[in-house]
């Protein structure tokens, strides 16, 4: 696809904005493990985006690194490259994470070891066992799926720049700054993915085909994924010792209270992604993201960590 062939939304167009990593840090020491305060099923909920996306992000730039030949369009070509440092840099920042929940006496390996089996051999450079896939089928549909992560990613971003019940609720401000930080920047650079896939994917129907198959997989395994990693950070949170677990009940309650997205908000992400005319930059607040990046505490201290180098 060329650079005149692609479609941006009424916020941006083509050449109008720089996707590039921030090369941000954060000091857990004085972050609770219930980092919403009396909402150990919402903070838990939230808490798989740090279970998922060390091995997940890591994934997304091991593939975007093979396909990274087939690109001949200088523009998606330089978005691409920054996609790939802000996705890099996601999966360092959340690692952090899990190592300062096992500080916390919450033990994340028994799950995360199953998460880097999917990303590092099912979804790993060559199909696996008894699947006969050719190599550069195997790319583009492992790049479908990655279209697929970042429409929801998107939609996640989008909902936490936007959730002023967890400002009411008295979050920890590390974490909501990890959350707000990442989340811009998933709308910053949310139609990246997209773009990618379009145009290693081949043309016509079978491009789309191969892009709802993508979206059919992602959906549901997302969805597992989730919850099987709520229950389980549920079920080995030290400070509720078996007293809790993971719900359908408790998770709706922390919906009607704004802490989480809501499930209308989550399944409407995926027939407007299926739509033939569908593109990305449809999906939230580019103005809103840069906003926040540029108020960001991680962010600001980044930028001005650059800064001083320059000078110096």
């Amino acid at each position: 696809m060329s650079t005149a062939d692609r479609t941006y939304g009424p916020e941006e167009s083509s050449g109008q904005h720089t996707i590039a990593a921030r090369r941000v840090s954060f000091d857990w020491e004085s972050t609770p493990l219930h980092w919403i305060p009396d909402e150990p099923t919402a903070t838990h909920v939230i808490n798989v985006l740090h279970l998922l996306l060390p091995a997940g992000e890591r994934w997304f730039v091991k593939v975007f690194k093979e396909a990274l030949p087939l690109v001949d369009d200088p523009e998606l070509l330089k978005d691409v490259k920054g996609f790939m440092g802000q996705e890099a840099t996601h999966s360092v920042q959340h690692a952090y994470v899990l190592d300062h929940l096992a500080v916390q006496r919450l033990q994340t390996a028994d799950y995360t070891k199953y998460v880097d089996f999917l990303f590092e051999k099912l979804l790993g450079g060559t199909p696996p066992p008894g699947m006969p896939i050719p190599a550069q089928e195997w790319l583009r549909l492992r790049l479908s799926v990655i279209a697929a992560i970042e429409q929801f990613t998107a939609v996640l971003g989008d909902w936490v720049l936007s959730a002023d019940a967890l400002d009411r609720a008295d979050c920890d401000a590390v974490m909501l700054d990890l959350l707000r930080w990442h989340g811009a920047e998933e709308v910053e650079h949310r139609a990246v993915a997209f773009d990618m896939y379009q145009h290693c994917g081949g043309r016509g129907l079978r491009r789309y085909a191969r892009r709802t198959a993508g979206m059919a997989v992602t959906a549901p395994v997302m969805l597992y994924l989730w919850a099987w990693g709520a229950a389980y950070l549920v079920r080995h949170d030290p400070q509720l010792a078996g007293r809790l677990r993971y719900s359908l009940a408790e998770h709706n309650k922390a919906v009607r209270k704004g802490l989480l997205p809501s499930w209308r908000e989550l399944g409407a992400a995926v027939p407007r992604y299926l739509r033939r005319s569908y593109h990305p930059s449809q999906e939230g607040s580019l103005r809103k993201a840069v906003e926040y990046l540029a108020a960001s505490p991680a962010a600001r201290a980044a930028a001005g960590a650059i800064g001083r180098s320059a000078m110096a």
